[in-house]
């Protein structure tokens, strides 16, 4: 038996990785400059802007067109050899942040067999916000037929002795270095080994005594009858969503002897601990465009005056144009304050328009809030309670957190066959 994340065949770029590695497509959304200046860095380079499709364009470019403009700098790249292939391997990243301090990770396989995304799953791997179904087509579109895949995707683990990923800061001298290069736009260091089948082997031990239920039990104090989840998504919640659910229909196209046994069977992450120091869970703040900004605020107000639940009280702080103001929710409906900003906001714009953008950073929010939009700064989430919240009341609502600001989330880099050959 093996662990559900593990060992695959990992493309790395021959050269030029500078070039290559850019930030995760669901970034700076509302900052379409920030991917003009991806794109002059990168120039006519072999570069993985041309493999994924930033979300900041997604309302402007042609999608059918862009998708096959996808498919077909894939298809290229691996035909003219850009890159070199790390045969039954994981990689140890490094990645030197902002503020110095260094977030540690592991490059695999992680086994879409074992994961599932709906609502009260109790599967090994789970989501831990809840996943907008109607966002999943246009990744599925991207990835239904791309033949390999370059993704963003950080999963976590609960591993408070640090016994899967720390040890290999102390091995990684005498391991076979595959990179050392600075990020573009200030996206600050990253290092990579190739892990040795010693090291491998190490790693597979030590999830699977995570995975063991019993040891599972013992840590959350839960029943015999608790299903153990040991994978919990970090970053790229609605991208893993989608290639569960391209493994989903090649399942029902081949059977599942043969899905089981394609390459689309897994998906391409970078596993990461909870309890890593460096880990810094950011808030996800709100701007809403295309409201009217009285009608709005008075709506908010009177809809937090108004909420009937049994929770403790909470707050958060409204900038617009005008000025900034906190608004406080006496008896909130929903655990989580994000939960009850959401629950508005859902409602107040399905009666009467606008449209909600995800910010990673507060001074993003306040800058659109300066150019028109109403923007909602949240508090972070306390990262300790990501598990516990996960097992005892299902996925939290979306984009409840983010891992680091924009700028600190994981660049594309490696890459991986998705079909057989």
């Amino acid at each position: 038996m093996t662990a559900a994340f593990g060992k695959g065949n990992i493309l790395l770029p021959r050269e030029g990785l500078e070039a290559w590695s850019v930030v995760a497509c669901d970034q700076f959304t509302s900052d379409p400059g920030y991917w003009d200046r991806a794109e002059a860095l990168a120039g006519d380079r072999p570069s993985a802007l041309r493999v994924i499709f930033p979300e900041a364009r997604l309302e402007t470019a042609d999608f059918q067109r862009t998708v096959e403009a996808i498919n077909a700098a894939m298809s290229s790249y691996l035909r003219e050899g850009v890159f070199r292939e790390l045969p039954d391997s994981m990689v140890y990243v490094e990645r030197t942040l902002l503020d110095g301090s260094v977030r540690r990770g592991i490059v695999g396989c992680l086994d879409l067999a074992r994961y599932d995304y709906r609502p009260g799953a109790q599967s090994l791997i789970r989501a831990t916000e809840g996943t907008v179904e109607d966002r999943l087509p246009p990744r599925v579109r991207i990835r239904e037929k791309a033949p390999l895949e370059c993704p963003h995707i950080l999963v976590l683990i609960d591993d408070p002795d640090r016994r899967v990923v720390e040890p290999l800061a102390d091995r990684a001298p005498g391991l076979e270095p595959l990179y050392d290069f600075q990020l573009m736009l200030g996206g600050g260091r990253v290092r990579g080994w190739r892990l040795g089948p010693e090291d491998c082997a190490r790693v597979d031990r030590e999830l699977l005594r995570l995975e063991d239920p019993a040891v599972f039990r013992e840590r959350y104090g839960l029943g015999p009858e608790a299903r153990p989840m040991v994978y919990a998504m970090g970053d790229g919640n609605h991208s893993l969503a989608a290639a569960k659910e391209c493994f989903r229909r090649l399942t029902e196209a081949l059977g599942e002897e043969a899905a089981m046994a394609h390459p689309a069977r897994y998906a391409l992450v970078e596993l990461g601990n909870l309890h890593d120091p460096s880990l810094k869970f950011e808030p996800i703040h709100r701007a809403v465009f295309g409201v009217e900004e009285g009608d709005f605020l008075r709506a908010l107000a009177d809809w937090c005056a108004g909420a009937r639940g049994e929770y403790p009280p909470q707050s958060f702080r409204v900038v617009t144009r005008a000025g900034e103001r906190e608004f406080a929710i006496p008896h909130p409906s929903s655990y989580l304050t994000v939960g009850s900003v959401q629950e508005f906001l859902d409602r107040y714009t399905a009666r009467h328009g606008g449209r909600v953008d995800y910010i990673h950073g507060e001074e993003e929010a306040r800058r659109l809030a300066a150019e028109g939009a109403v923007s909602i700064l949240l508090a972070a989430m306390d990262k300790s309670q990501l598990f516990p919240t996960v097992l005892l009341e299902g996925a939290l609502p979306r984009k409840t957190f983010s891992m680091g600001e924009a700028r600190e989330k994981r660049y594309y880099l490696e890459c991986r066959r998705l079909t057989p050959g």
